[in-house]
């Protein structure tokens, strides 16, 4: 709700600029290019600050994929980064993935022959 909330108002003051520029000051080309930078700087403090904020704090809004042939085991907040936690069964390994503002520092985490719960079973001995 709250990330609705955020886009609502940033469209507000980009509409609001259109028309206090635009409709008042008849200066139609400022007030389409306050309107952009007002959008892309909301985009810009929305991607690189305050979605993962509005997710933990919140209650926002916020879509990881499971990269294919991963099954997904957690995740977790560790500060304002949150870490997801998959297995890849094909090569027998657990994955942590960290996923920060902006996605500027990603870590990652892997663990060789993690078989997890048994979910792959061991070669047969010859």
């Amino acid at each position: 709700m709250i990330t609705y909330l955020y886009w609502l108002l940033v469209t507000a003051i980009a509409i609001a600029l259109v028309y206090l520029v635009g409709a008042k000051l008849k200066n139609w080309r400022l007030a389409g290019i306050a309107a952009i930078v007002v959008l892309l700087a909301g985009w810009a403090a929305y991607f690189f600050h305050f979605q993962q904020v509005f997710v933990k704090r919140w209650g926002g809004v916020m879509t990881i994929s499971v990269p294919a042939g991963q099954q997904h085991l957690g995740a977790t907040w560790k500060d304002e980064n949150i870490w997801i936690e998959n297995y890849d069964p094909e090569k027998n390994t657990c994955i942590f993935s960290e996923y920060s503002k902006g996605n500027l520092l990603q870590g990652k985490v892997t663990i060789k022959d993690c078989n997890l719960f048994g979910l792959r079973k061991p070669p047969p001995n010859q």
